[in-house]
């Protein structure tokens, strides 16, 4: 809470400029938005055919800037327009699919100790944002922060898809007591698909608990 707050008072004290393009005046540009804008189906190996899965831009130029900007520089105040990205995002696959209006959100884990170096984990910081823009508008949305990694994964950049399927082998794991109601509407959230190794380890482990995801939406994903 410190961090976040500190985050925003030195985003009140410095000048804004566009994570995506340097653009001054604005955090997030309307340019570089757009590369936010689409909804592309991800496949990969290691996902099953079901749920689908769904990337708003590709993981380069301005929207790759914004994520790292995001996860990795403290730019917490990001927050709030990748998370009308990723809003929109769901309203589009919602009428795709023909699916209920009201979703729970779960956000992919962060390690423990990213997350207390980033002042808590980006994506729960995310889908609490996008609850709220989606409840707001009339789509009752609540957040399952159900997920977590355990001790002993490493950081997955580098690695290739056997190595990240190795790295998280066991250590996607649930906390029970925030599980989602057993008939609740799934919907995994992430910034980044590269080989969708942390996807299909959270859609497995959600399985075990009974609990169908029924769409996997990220804000990014690499070519494949």
């Amino acid at each position: 809470m410190f961090r976040d707050g500190l985050s925003g008072l030195v985003d009140l004290l410095l000048p804004l400029h566009c994570s995506g393009c340097g653009a001054a005046g604005t955090a997030w540009c309307p340019d570089c938005a757009r590369e936010l804008g689409g909804l592309h189906r991800v496949e990969r190996p290691l996902l099953p055919p079901t749920p689908p899965a769904y990337a708003l831009g590709r993981y380069r130029g301005a929207a790759r800037r914004a994520v790292l900007a995001y996860k990795e520089a403290g730019q917490r105040h990001l927050a709030d327009p990748l998370a009308r990205h990723l809003a929109t995002g769901l309203r589009a696959i919602t009428e795709q699919h023909q699916l209920d209006h009201h979703w729970w959100l779960v956000p992919a884990p962060s390690r423990a100790i990213a997350a207390r170096r980033r002042g808590g984990a980006h994506m729960r910081r995310i889908a609490h944002r996008m609850s709220a823009l989606l409840t707001a508008a009339g789509w009752p949305t609540a957040v399952a922060d159900c997920l977590l990694t355990a001790r002993g994964a490493a950081d997955s950049t580098g690695l290739d898809a056997a190595e990240r399927v190795r790295n998280l082998s066991g250590r996607v794991l649930l906390q029970n007591g925030r599980l989602p109601p057993p008939t609740a509407q799934l919907v995994l959230i992430d910034d980044v698909i590269t080989t969708a190794a942390t996807a299909a380890a959270c859609l497995a482990v959600l399985g075990t608990a009974g609990r169908a995801v029924h769409a996997v939406l990220s804000l990014t994903a690499t070519a494949g």
